[in-house]
């Protein structure tokens, strides 16, 4: 790898959690750079010439941008970690599935719900609860005997699945009712290189 890679980032942002996660179980090498996005650093120059929508993350790998978490996910496991990625186009089309979920129920129920508490975000905490458990418990039937989601190895569709999953408490979405998930979510933390995205004392998570 001629250029080290940038991964700009938030903290407490589960999307950039997401890339970095990935870089950091892959062994790729790379630098992340903290956006402040309390200062609005994402809605000004130069952050705009990379992501004019002005949200994190964004990776840069030398003249490559690639913005969106799960674009980010897919170039970096066909680039330096196909393992990731399986090549069987069955199992492709599994992975592809979850990423699918990421962006859809899992960011509007256990994000959205960690939105509300974190960030006051103005989301109806109801709903958010609802689809909150209604990707769990999709998620931990499909898990029945699995130890990942899709084939006998973690692929993107693990990391992509994990930093809103495992921070749903945060949001006053309860993990104990589903074994299967929380039996992932260890399998994802034992991994070598793994980096935990920080806690924050909310909702069930309050001290």
């Amino acid at each position: 790898m001629p250029n080290t890679i940038r991964i700009h980032s938030f903290p407490l942002s589960g999307h950039a959690h997401r890339a970095v996660l990935f870089a950091r179980l892959a062994g790729i090498k790379h630098d992340v750079i903290d956006v402040d996005l309390a200062a609005g650093e994402h809605k000004r120059e130069p952050f705009l010439s990379l992501n004019s929508v002005g949200q994190v993350p964004v990776l840069e790998d030398g003249d490559v941008v690639v913005t969106d978490s799960n674009a980010i996910l897919v170039y970096l496991a066909r680039k330096y970690a196909p393992s990731y990625l399986p090549s069987d186009p069955v199992l492709e089309a599994e992975v592809q599935k979850f990423l699918t979920l990421a962006a859809g129920e899992i960011a509007f129920g256990p994000a959205a719900a960690r939105l509300i508490t974190v960030f006051n975000a103005p989301y109806d905490t109801e709903f958010t609860h609802m689809i909150a458990a209604r990707v769990l418990k999709k998620l931990d039937a499909h898990l029945e005997g699995r130890d990942w989601l899709v084939g006998d190895a973690p692929t993107i569709a693990d990391v992509a699945i994990y930093s809103y999953t495992a921070h749903a408490p945060e949001g006053g979405v309860s993990l104990k009712p589903y074994a299967n998930v929380r039996r992932l979510l260890s399998n994802i933390e034992a991994l070598n290189g793994f980096v935990p995205m920080p806690s924050t004392a909310v909702g069930l998570n309050a001290a």
